[in-house]
């Protein structure tokens, strides 16, 4: 071989080298979905109960995935129409999902009223009447919906923002101004080929309940996220997903009619899912694209004491448990995610909205984002001081762990944070 032709081959070696090197730090992003509506219908659960029979649909349940991949860090994050969802049923999804360590993949639930009971809650009997096997076929169409996303995974820009959303959405019933208003929004458009330019998906982070329909009127719904999905890719395309954010005691949408009732129907859900998906399409709009995001993922064991007596007959009771749960103490994983000028931190619960505030304001960046009810679904999360402290807090106490777990929970979250890097300061 001539010196030439090893020149030759040795550029050509260096050129192909450096664009596998290029390719592996360059942000990827894919999305799917599967639909979960149980056919016959299911009665649905809007808490600690028997479930409520039901007779129609109004708008399907789906499992959405979105997949985002850059320099050998993989992360899923998904979202489920349903009250909540345990690590029980989300270990059994992350041990099918390929290519992603189990801690790398985040599950949360819409909190949606008005669908099948996921805790299988017991009762005075120890029965309960969730159904198992349509349990576990979600586990699966869950991992079916990452495996997908991961196959679509195309290299993409990020557009991240957090912006006070407008309009009647969400009120506090408790309190009526003890929300937080901001809406958090994540957005993957694609950069070559056929998803040149194409949105690939966009995620909401708001603190409601979607209860807009609840459990007693016989109708299986997504509630209000169904319409924000429906809204938000007829508009922009690519795939909408809901994550709720530190809704609890009692954050809930803003159905008030001007005569002092409450709309209950489906109308009143297109209502508020389009104007928060518009609202959240508004707020990311002029967000600057970001060609070279950050993205790193960290999580921790937490273990929080129960000292209700109604949690641990909950816990005794179920068939979902994990191998190492105990009725008097429940351990669950926290993450926290850097994606770009945003920064995102699972919440295993229902915090109330200061708890959400604190935990907020000492992260590391100007674009907080809270998952709520994501890895595992708690219950209530309120500080100590707020504990059984007012008349109004007596059922969100009696539905809490305790009186430490959100102190627990502030703490060992923001641990996490100041020892792991922060979110990019600007792109």
């Amino acid at each position: 071989m001539s010196k030439v032709t090893r020149r030759i081959l040795f550029f050509i070696t260096l050129i192909a080298f450096s664009a596998a090197q290029l390719s592996a730090q360059q942000l990827k992003a894919g999305a799917a979905f599967r639909v979960i509506t149980p056919s016959p219908l299911l009665p649905v659960s809007g808490g600690v109960g028997i479930p409520k029979p039901v007779t129609q649909k109004q708008g399907d349940l789906f499992v959405r995935a979105m997949v985002l991949e850059k320099g050998g860090v993989r992360v899923a994050i998904v979202g489920i129409d349903n009250l909540g969802w345990t690590s029980v049923l989300g270990d059994r999804s992350r041990a099918l999902i390929k290519g992603i360590p189990p801690e790398n993949v985040l599950i949360g639930a819409t909190h949606t009223h008005s669908a099948p009971d996921a805790y299988a809650f017991a009762d005075e009997n120890g029965k309960h009447l969730a159904d198992l096997k349509w349990l576990d076929w979600c586990t699966k169409q869950i991992a079916d919906a990452v495996n997908e996303a991961v196959s679509k995974l195309t290299p993409a820009t990020l557009k991240t923002a957090v912006g006070e959303a407008q309009g009647k959405i969400a009120f506090n019933y408790y309190a009526e101004q003890l929300y937080d208003p901001r809406c958090g929004v994540i957005q993957a458009i694609g950069i070559t080929g056929k998803s040149k330019g194409k949105v690939l998906a966009t995620l909401v982070n708001y603190a409601v309940h979607p209860e807009i329909i609840g459990s007693k009127r016989g109708i299986l719904s997504p509630d209000l996220c169904g319409p924000l999905y429906d809204r938000i890719e007829s508009k922009v395309g690519g795939v909408a997903i809901f994550m709720n954010s530190a809704q609890g005691g009692m954050v809930t949408a803003d159905n008030r009619s001007d005569n002092g009732q409450e709309k209950s129907d489906y109308a009143e859900c297109k209502r508020i899912g389009e104007l928060l998906a518009d609202e959240a399409l508004r707020i990311v709009s002029d967000a600057k694209e970001q060609t070279n995001p950050t993205l790193s993922c960290f999580s921790k064991k937490v273990t929080f004491p129960v000292e209700s007596k109604l949690m641990q007959y909950i816990l005794a009771s179920t068939p979902l448990k994990s191998p190492d749960m105990k009725t008097d103490a429940v351990s669950t994983r926290i993450n926290l995610l850097n994606i770009g000028t945003a920064q995102v931190l699972t919440i295993p619960g229902e915090a109330l909205p200061n708890v959400g505030y604190y935990v907020k304001r000492h992260m590391h960046t100007k674009q907080p984002f809270l998952f709520g009810l994501t890895n595992d679904a708690f219950g209530y999360m309120l500080s100590k001081v707020d504990f059984d402290s007012f008349k109004r807090y007596e059922y969100v106490s009696r539905t809490s762990l305790g009186e430490q777990t959100a102190e627990i929970y502030m703490k060992e979250a923001l641990d996490l944070v100041n020892a792991n890097p922060a979110a990019d300061d600007a792109n």
